[in-house]
């Protein structure tokens, strides 16, 4: 938030920090963690907290790198995401066990933060807040999208405690249901914690309804639209929300890894005419296929600040992406039907597969990371 600082998470325990207006390196925390650094938000200006596959959190403040403020236990597999709720200070994680929780960093000490369970599924990969925090989005390595609607970070979600609000495909009238695939990759449900059958609707919960509309943290699953992906299933490998909250953004690969695509998303407002009645919040506007290079990593894309562009690792570099060619609003450029992204501009510096991109906030500047580990920084001039 301080648009000052750029950090880079690292494979081999460590974090980088670096000016990214002069390019120079500030400093290495060289045993941030004990295994690998997957991901880091910052909290406010000075506050920032990293995740790792050693199974914990780290909160960190710019002004004493030399220790961490406290390190957070709960997660028991690989930390994979680090969201943050600025109205409640609610920290919130995501891991390969599946679970989603919450940390109360208004209650923090030296020793951690109280935590509590929030949300468990199986073969969980990305967890996202939308900007105004009134959705949670969970993508999984089976093909399905979570979406948790009038989010209430504060009430834990027990198994058959959320009302469901559909179980299908954006573009079909089929629901979905459990099958019995055991593999990370294989397309079933995404099988909650102790769940016993299909996801249906006999799971509302009459007394958590709201008059007058749905109820708190309504769960809708999805399984995205992905172009040549109808009879073959995929893996959503990465999420990411519009800057304004209008779409979601998906990395998805087949689960023969022989195809990649980029697809946008838009949020289909509204509340349906019964709580129970079908509902789909996500309708594709727009879509590429990727090169496919480096199987089997995973590939973090992102929006640009205003959401008018999009930057996607492309092989060695990174691909610039919009609507249209004049890099127009996502809402003056709806089409009628699912159309390709415009290539803007490509980036190519890395003699590695890019594994992850990134917008600055505030300058017209571009980070990539690749995975022999090199960093570069582009301003590109249009």
């Amino acid at each position: 938030p301080c648009r000052s600082v750029l950090t880079v998470a690292c494979e081999q325990t460590e974090v980088l920090l670096f000016d990214p207006i002069s390019s120079k390196h500030i400093k290495t925390l060289s045993e941030a963690h004990e295994d690998c650094v997957n991901n880091i938000r910052f909290l406010d200006n000075r506050l920032f907290a990293t995740c790792s596959d050693d199974t914990t959190i780290a909160l960190w403040d710019l002004r004493k790198l030399n220790t961490k403020v406290c390190t957070l236990h709960g997660h028991t597999s690989w930390v994979k995401n680090i969201e943050y709720d600025t109205n409640t200070r609610l920290l919130v994680t995501s891991g390969f066990d599946g679970n989603v929780i919450i940390w109360d960093t208004n209650r923090c000490t030296e020793d951690g933060c109280p935590h509590k369970k929030f949300f468990h599924t199986r073969f969980l990969m990305r967890m996202r807040l939308t900007p105004d925090c009134s959705k949670m989005l969970i993508s999984t390595s089976s093909g399905y999208l979570l979406i948790l609607h009038d989010l209430d970070l504060n009430k834990s979600l027990e198994v058959g405690s959320y009302p469901i609000l559909r179980a299908r495909r954006t573009t079909s009238n089929s629901d979905i249901t459990s099958s019995g695939s055991s593999g990370p990759r294989a397309v079933g449900s995404p099988g909650h914690q102790n769940d016993s059958g299909p996801l249906t609707e006999k799971h509302m919960s009459r007394s958590s309804q709201r008059e007058g509309g749905s109820p708190r943290n309504s769960l809708e699953v999805l399984t995205p639209e992905v172009p040549g992906e109808r009879d073959r299933g995929n893996c959503i490998t990465s999420l990411q929300l519009h800057p304004k909250g209008w779409a979601t953004l998906l990395r998805c690969s087949s689960n023969t890894d022989d195809q990649e695509w980029t697809c946008v998303y838009e949020f289909q407002e509204g509340t349906p005419v019964r709580p129970a009645s079908p509902r789909c919040s996500l309708q594709l506007t727009h879509c590429i296929e990727e090169a496919n290079v480096g199987r089997g990593y995973i590939k973090e894309l992102c929006f640009s600040p205003d959401g008018r562009m999009i930057s996607s690792p492309h092989g060695f570099g990174i691909r610039l992406l919009g609507f249209d060619a004049h890099c127009s609003e996502l809402v003056d450029c709806l089409p009628k039907k699912a159309s390709p992204l415009k290539e803007i501009r490509s980036l190519y510096s890395h003699n590695d597969v890019v594994l992850t991109t990134k917008f600055s906030p505030t300058h017209c500047q571009i980070a990539s990371g690749c995975l022999s580990g090199r960093v570069s920084l582009y301003q590109p001039k249009f």
